[in-house]
């Protein structure tokens, strides 16, 4: 069996929504990065393709039909004319539906997996669009460093350096669907109500010029998501008040939110703090990658 692979939490930064195309999606402006929490993959040669889930968050799986994961080692092997074969094991780690791509992580974790399993070589154009392909958070995923998000999720340009950071995500244990998100934002601004891009232009020299940098800008789905799951406010109040947080914000459609913090004891101690005092949310405290598709995974 390889090693596991790290599928890593995304987490958006800011998120601006930047108009409509004409088929009903959204223009997106995002600065994406990862936390060094996620996900565990394993794959192993076996005589059918089979996909094992295990973990805190796999019961939440278990009606699926057809997991991501399996769509993306079908489309992989057909692309890469093998046979699909493999068994493959996905400790669930990350809540669901949560906005911080979960299951786009584990999509483009297996695309890397099994391209090594099976010694598929594609072009980087053609398994960006197979990853494409699979969902509009799966590219930036399978890039797996900070990265300037736009258009549906297919244009990813290089981030500037981010400084070490830490971040406290938190999800309130409700599963917020995008679309729903994205049509409460439409009632709630007929017009559209676009923002500007506003991609960083240059590296922040630590993590309060990153924080005052994203204070700058926003997320647009924010609103909506309140609206829709009104207790993503209780977490975003929650995080805000304790020490040490130089911003509290949204991912994502939600409801997952995170803080940002300056050291691992602070992001810690706020982490131990709303464990405490919300035992029924789910926290964890990462530190922000630079490179989450060489990171290693976490015991």
């Amino acid at each position: 069996m390889t090693q596991p692979l790290l599928a890593p939490a995304k987490v958006n930064l800011f998120l601006h929504v930047v108009g409509r195309r004409d088929d009903g999606y959204h223009v997106l402006d995002s600065l994406v990065a990862f936390a060094g929490v996620g996900d565990l993959l394993r794959f192993e040669a076996a005589d059918s393709l089979t996909l094992t889930v295990e973990g805190p968050q796999a019961a939440v799986l278990a009606g699926e039909a057809d997991n991501i994961v399996l769509k993306a080692a079908r489309r992989l092997a057909e692309a890469g004319g093998v046979a699909p074969r493999a068994a493959i094991y996905l400790d669930k780690r990350l809540p669901v539906a949560s906005g911080i791509g979960g299951g786009s992580a584990d999509a483009a974790a297996a695309l890397r997996g099994l391209s090594r399993l099976w010694g598929v070589s594609l072009t980087e154009e053609a398994m960006g669009e197979l990853a494409l392909g699979l969902g509009a958070d799966v590219p930036v995923c399978l890039y797996g460093r900070p990265a300037s998000m736009g258009g549906i999720g297919e244009r990813l340009d290089p981030a500037p350096s981010l400084p070490p950071a830490w971040l406290v995500l938190v999800n309130p244990g409700r599963p917020l669907s995008t679309p729903a998100v994205f049509r409460r934002r439409a009632e709630m601004f007929p017009g559209g109500r676009f923002s500007r891009a506003a991609p960083l232009a240059e590296p922040p020299a630590d993590a309060v010029a990153l924080a005052l940098a994203l204070s700058l800008r926003g997320n647009d789905l924010m609103a909506a998501a309140i609206s829709v799951e009104p207790e993503v406010d209780a977490v975003l109040r929650a995080i805000s008040a304790t020490e040490d947080c130089l911003l509290a914000r949204m991912s994502g459609s939600g409801a997952t939110c995170f803080g940002l913090f300056a050291s691992p004891d602070s992001a810690g101690a706020a982490a131990r703090r709303l464990e405490a005092a919300h035992p029924g949310w789910w926290v964890a405290a990462a530190r922000l990658l630079d490179d989450a598709t060489a990171a290693s995974p976490p015991d």
